[in-house]
């Protein structure tokens, strides 16, 4: 019995931290940089991101980049993505980052 309560009792943490991180700084950063291209959803279905081949967060070639990959990506750009290292704080890229791994998991 007293495994089912830590199980349940870490099941609501670990959602919690979830919740904590899509409604954090990552999630505004986002929202304000990265969403026109990007989508709200990560989709890249917007005009802006259909215009510039945008790819979605959950393709398989963006599933396979790594979190440090991903940093690189948005301090230094790629493709015609512009890069973000003067733009963007370490620290907001990083929360930017763990803010589209969790797009990538829905």
């Amino acid at each position: 019995m007293k495994s089912r309560m830590a199980i349940a009792i870490l099941s609501v943490m670990a959602c919690s931290a979830t919740t904590l991180v899509a409604q954090g700084p990552g999630a505004d950063t986002y929202k304000a940089k990265c969403a026109m291209c990007h989508a709200a959803d990560g989709s890249g279905n917007t005009p802006a991101g259909k215009a510039t081949k945008t790819p979605s967060f959950s393709s398989p070639e963006m599933l396979k980049m790594s979190t440090a990959q991903l940093v690189a990506a948005t301090k230094e750009g790629k493709g015609k993505m512009p890069a973000y290292s003067d733009k963007l704080t370490g620290a907001q890229i990083t929360a930017v980052v763990a803010y589209i791994q969790t797009l990538q998991k829905k």
